[in-house]
């Protein structure tokens, strides 16, 4: 049984060390415009913790929050008043996580990556079997470390002839 009510993904939050600089890389190569801004917040009791599991001290200096086509970011900032991991967590790491991007050319978008001096992990990768045979993807890292992925699959996914759930389809 699912939550009562429940819809569709609202937003994807995750924090940053600058948030301008992630504003304005979302909205240079992904075409994501900025809706709002808020803060600074900081609570002088256990706020912090109860409702968002940081450090009761813990202050945030800025949220942005962005259309993203099909789902939106809350990005944060938090202050550096208190002891906290400042390195992006990678992929096996515990809480690691990756945005993934739809394009329609993944050799094009590797193109413009690069041009643009954004650090692409290795070549495209193309999924010849499996569940994911018809896919290509490649990462990449944001300025700031956060990894990054693009997705590929003009003709769709194998996994599409072997059951009959479907996953959300950007194309």
């Amino acid at each position: 049984m699912a939550i009562p009510g429940l819809k569709k993904a609202d937003h994807i939050g995750f924090t940053v060390p600058d948030v301008d600089l992630a504003v304005e890389f979302f909205s240079a190569h992904f075409g994501f415009e900025l809706a709002y801004t808020f803060g600074p917040f900081a609570s002088d009791d256990t706020w912090m913790t109860d409702h968002l599991n940081v450090n009761p001290l813990a202050e945030i200096k800025k949220i942005a929050v962005m259309n993203a086509n099909s789902i939106n970011l809350e990005i944060f900032e938090y202050a550096d008043n208190i002891d906290r991991n400042k390195v992006a967590p990678n992929n096996a790491d515990i809480g690691g996580h990756h945005l993934a991007f739809y394009v329609e050319d993944i050799d094009a978008a590797v193109e413009y990556l690069k041009k643009q001096n954004i650090e692409v992990l290795g070549a495209p990768t193309v999924m010849t079997e499996g569940p994911t045979e018809g896919e290509t993807w490649v990462y990449f890292m944001a300025p700031w470390g956060m990894q990054l992925e693009l997705v590929s699959y003009p003709n769709g996914k194998a996994y599409e002839h072997l059951t009959n759930v479907r996953l959300f389809d950007p194309r």
